[in-house]
């Protein structure tokens, strides 16, 4: 890093207004490959199929995966489907009628890292489905609500949990959102639950995502042999989004915007 790199005393690096264009460009792709997923997600479908198809379209755009090869991991996209919290790894596995999932994808552009995932749903969604991910939703948008200069990460976790478990669910407490930029995982980690007034102080050109994980049952969670796929310990439904954003002067960015407006499953 240059001798101008800016470093708060917990260790988080504070980019330069320039840096704001690069992960615009990152995060948009990766939210388009996100969008361009959509029509592919259906009864049928494996996720090994979806993964390759994301694969391609990285390729296609003459981008970098971020996570093919990191620790090991071999696709270019994780997909969570109904219980499985995230880290879901794709495999010949047909998506069935009513199955929800999350598509997470991370690519690099001009060594800029875009990280987003949302929710999909193969056929017709459930009401229990509906509610689980309508409220996580809404619980990510509130966070990043929270985000601005002044405030502080237990800000963000607090207006995330609160709405979470006045709808009587639960949020994630085993894994958070990170520090990014030109690294895919740095400081701060971002819980999604906490008191307000508490931890780090959100200071302009911080870049991190926020991306709670809502169960409808407990909010215990088990990763599995494989040693990437956690689970949720009561079998119960699990749902997810995930943005990037970067704290401005009076607020903040989201990096990773759907360029067709389809964040959400249900824009139709």
């Amino acid at each position: 890093m240059d001798t101008k790199t800016r470093i708060t005393r917990e260790g988080i690096r504070l980019y330069e207004p320039a840096d704001f264009a690069g992960m615009h460009k990152a995060g948009r792709l990766a939210a388009e490959i996100l969008d361009r997923i959509i029509p592919m997600v259906e009864p049928g479908v494996t996720t090994g199929e979806l993964d390759q198809a994301i694969e391609d379209m990285v390729n296609e755009a003459g981008a970098t995966s971020a996570t093919i090869g990191y620790k090991g991991y071999e696709h270019a996209s994780c997909i969570s489907i109904n219980h499985v919290v995230c880290h879901g790894i794709p495999s010949d596995k047909k998506l069935k009628d009513g199955d929800i999932l999350n598509i997470d994808v991370t690519v690099i552009v001009d060594g800029w890292y875009g990280d987003t995932s949302r929710m999909f749903v193969a056929g017709k969604l459930n009401r229990k489905a509906e509610r689980l991910i309508d409220v996580t939703h809404e619980a990510l948008m509130r966070g990043i609500e929270a985000a601005k200069p002044g405030n502080t990460f237990g800000d963000i976790g607090f207006a995330i949990q609160s709405f979470v478990e006045k709808n009587r669910m639960a949020v994630v407490r085993d894994f958070c959102g990170h520090g990014l930029g030109q690294v895919f995982h740095a400081p701060p980690n971002v819980l999604h639950y906490g008191r307000p007034g508490t931890g780090p102080v959100l200071q302009e050109g911080m870049f991190f995502t926020i991306e709670p994980m809502v169960n409808l049952g407990r909010p215990e969670t088990k990763v599995l042999a494989d040693d990437w796929t956690a689970v949720t310990r009561d079998k119960s439904l699990s749902a997810q989004f995930e943005h990037s954003i970067g704290i401005t002067a009076d607020g903040n960015e989201i990096f990773t915007l759907s360029p067709a407006g389809k964040f959400h499953p249900t824009y139709a």
